[in-house]
């Protein structure tokens, strides 16, 4: 039985987090009075009650107003060591997040004041937490390409502290091959590479992501269950998908957890993750989105035990690391 504490105490990755939607209520409000930054929302509960969402869209206007109130170092700190704290409760022993460093950068904040901030708490958290982390830098795709290359040359001096770039933000409309040449730069760099990709969009986006951005990963890659010839691609060739269940359905594209198809797609042969994406809005962290596919879907221990084995795998770790960590999973 797929008890909290079970799911707390399994060792786990979490590859699909952006930093910024770990920006829970009340630290929101406390950095909004540090700065001296106005709220639409009279307190904790006001903004909770807003935490109603009928598609992607809905939530973005709400991520970005929230971003809003980090402006310092010592907030991107703030932010990132309250999000390792959750994981260390919940056994993770590693993450890779993603941050957005455009919707910082448009409203003046350096870059450097950014990734400074988070990898000061990201080191710490390795040296005091026992959590290691590699970070991925995020292009918005509802803005340019050459946006993103503004981006990226901006990261260059601070390109030992992250290791992946990403594509993240308003799916609809906005196809990954729109993309491709900043990602084939960052590839040339050097750089992993990641995508969202069916989630709102078709599956064409997965196989656009795939094939024009050579991504490592998929992030989100849910729609991929409608197209048989992509599922058996995921399937031959182990590509990750980093699904996150709560954000799926706080997001409509599915009604109900119970009609979530990462169960069928894992015991299909399908790469598939836990993780929880924004999961102040979203309502749970990575234990909380383990237990809904419980709750239900009547998850098993071995299937947890293999979504978990999955997500080391399908991590940057370096395989002897990967190799430790699944053995302790094994032994549970």
């Amino acid at each position: 039985m797929c008890t909290l504490d079970f799911l707390n105490q399994l060792p786990k990755a979490e590859l699909h987090l952006h930093l910024e939607g770990s920006l829970e209520p009340e630290l929101m409000f406390r950095l909004a009075y540090r700065n001296d930054i106005s709220l639409p929302y009279k307190d904790v509960v006001a903004l909770k009650a807003a935490y109603q969402f009928a598609n992607l869209q809905d939530f973005l206007n709400l991520y970005y107003q929230g971003a809003a109130v980090l402006q310092t170092e010592q907030d991107f700190y703030d932010l990132t060591w309250a999000y390792l704290l959750r994981c260390k409760a919940q056994g993770v022993v590693h993450t890779e997040p993603c941050f957005d460093p455009q919707t910082h950068t448009a409203r003046g904040i350096p870059f450097d004041v950014v990734i400074n901030g988070i990898s000061a708490a990201l080191k710490q958290g390795e040296v005091e937490l026992g959590i290691s982390s590699y970070l991925i830098l995020s292009f918005l795709r509802h803005l340019s390409e050459d946006d993103a290359f503004k981006t990226l040359e901006a990261a260059m001096p601070y390109r030992d502290q992250f290791i992946a770039v990403g594509l993240d933000s308003s799916e609809q409309g906005n196809p990954p091959e729109k993309f491709q040449r900043v990602f084939a730069k960052a590839r040339a760099e050097g750089f992993k590479a990641v995508a969202h990709a069916g989630e709102e969009g078709p599956p064409a986006y997965v196989w656009a992501a795939l094939d024009m951005l050579k991504v490592d990963r998929i992030d989100h890659g849910i729609r991929a269950y409608e197209d048989v010839e992509l599922m058996q691609r995921l399937i031959d060739e182990q590509i990750p998908l980093t699904v996150c269940p709560l954000s799926n359905t706080r997001l409509k594209v599915f009604s109900d957890m119970q009609e979530h198809t990462i169960l069928k797609m894992l015991e299909r042969g399908v790469m598939v993750t836990v993780n929880s994406d924004d999961p102040a809005y979203f309502g749970g962290y990575v234990s909380e989105n383990y237990m809904a596919l419980y709750q239900s879907l009547g998850m098993t221990d071995v299937q947890a035990r293999q979504l978990a084995i999955n997500s080391i795998n399908a991590s940057f770790l370096p395989d002897i690391k990967k190799r430790a960590i699944v053995q302790n999973i094994k032994a549970m």
